[in-house]
């Protein structure tokens, strides 16, 4: 069972003009089951012509990015192109440590051994050249795979429900540059990715790695639909702000309502290797990414205004999204305090399947990947033992919010 294939219909309806008649956008086809008609109802009700009137002038939605608005990641696509072009700077001292708090000593003393004296600190890395091919595949093996080429741990210490340090290190390798560089860097990757066939693989290092990505239609379509219908639009990525910020233009989102991972800077607008603060985490202190929690946090500041460690905690109704829409796990926080519906992506993701397909509150939705989807998953998502991974690690059952444990759940929607 798949999704259809996306029809044409007749142009969404503008939003109404004064004197004229209220209509709403109507959404195309190409969705899983009732997905579309439920959707909607969705726009209907709360829309411009609906009689939904919250506390703030729009119902809000929010996205995430990689996989939910777009098949593969953006993130990855300008990581692979970075590495390809010779983008990634020599750090400070040579000392790869300073790169990340969570980068094992292992991984330091791995990428000293293969990058060695490439470059000068501070100096782009020769990555894209034969020279420095060593370099380019311990750097992807760390970020992409999370062990060393020789299979040691690259990270530890970290907080499962707030950070993810690979996601993390990618904008911590972008020091040095400014925000509008990384935009040009993230310009060109898009180009190539959009353009290369489905499928297509890339040359990094001696290695390959995915090399294309493409706009869901039917996201678009939504997101389209939604602006029309005077829903404040908004995306949450785990992927770095300036780069979510190009990809974002091709949907209608200004960067002023793209949430990514954000830099701190120095004065003269250079990216260091450290991360601005959400809640109670500090600016450096590199805790607090757009990651389940975190996305949690960041919404709660830049889309509701909450300030301080408030803003980890879950809002009153009025000051929450009526709408989100998700792929992964890294997603659940944001998509649990979505009031009215949440739509899935179904990538196979334990917790958030389990979450979804247990619906205890008849406001989930979910949906086969709109290219290449995922065949059904053999056994059940275990729920009720290893589903949930707490902040330390370790796994357990996943729990409602009355504490009640979830049942396994098969996978139907494939």
């Amino acid at each position: 069972m798949t999704a259809g294939v996306l029809l044409a219909t007749a142009p969404a309806a503008e939003a109404a003009r004064p004197g004229a008649p209220c209509t709403t956008p109507q959404l195309k086809a190409g969705w899983y089951g009732d997905n579309q008609a439920r959707l909607q109802e969705l726009i209907d009700r709360y829309g411009s012509c609906g009689p939904y009137r919250p506390s703030r002038t729009m119902p809000v939605a929010v996205f995430d990015w990689d996989n939910t608005v777009v098949k593969n990641d953006v993130g990855d696509a300008t990581m692979y192109w970075l590495l390809r072009n010779g983008r990634i700077r020599m750090p400070q001292g040579g000392d790869w440590s300073t790169t990340s708090r969570h980068l094992t000593p292992a991984a330091a003393r791995a990428l000293t051994d293969a990058c060695g004296t490439l470059a000068r600190p501070g100096a782009p890395l020769p990555t894209g050249t034969p020279e420095g091919a060593a370099c380019a595949d311990e750097l992807a093996a760390v970020y992409g795979t999370g062990a060393t080429r020789a299979g040691a741990a690259a990270w530890a210490g970290w907080d499962r429900r707030t950070t993810e340090p690979a996601y993390a290190w990618l904008p911590q390798l972008m020091q040095g540059w400014t925000a509008r560089e990384i935009r040009g860097f993230a310009a060109a990757a898009r180009t190539e990715n959009l353009a290369a066939p489905i499928g297509a693989r890339q040359q990094v290092g001696t290695g390959t790695a995915t090399g294309w990505v493409r706009y869901y239609d039917q996201q678009k379509d939504l997101i389209g639909a939604l602006r029309k219908a005077g829903f404040d639009v908004w995306i949450s990525s785990a992927s770095p702000q300036p780069v979510v910020e190009v990809w974002a233009q091709d949907v209608g989102i200004p960067a002023d309502h793209v949430i990514g991972i954000r830099n701190t800077t120095t004065r003269g607008g250079t990216f260091t290797p450290h991360l601005q603060g959400c809640g109670s985490v500090a600016d450096g202190a590199d805790t607090m990414i757009t990651y389940i929690d975190g996305k949690r946090c960041w919404i709660n500041k830049e889309v509701f205004g909450v300030r301080g460690a408030a803003a980890e905690k879950v809002q009153p109704a009025g000051r929450r999204q009526v709408f989100a829409a998700g792929d992964s796990d890294t997603d659940i926080s944001f998509l649990r305090d979505a009031t009215a519906l949440r739509l899935v992506v179904n990538r196979n993701k334990n917790e958030l399947m389990c979450r979804a397909y247990d619906n205890s509150d008849g406001k989930w939705l979910v949906n086969p990947m709109f290219i290449e989807p995922k065949k059904q998953k053999s056994a059940p998502y275990p729920c009720s033992t290893t589903g949930y991974v707490d902040h330390d690690g370790t796994t357990g059952p996943v729990r409602r919010g009355d504490t009640s444990v979830i049942p396994d759940q098969t996978d139907t929607v494939f």
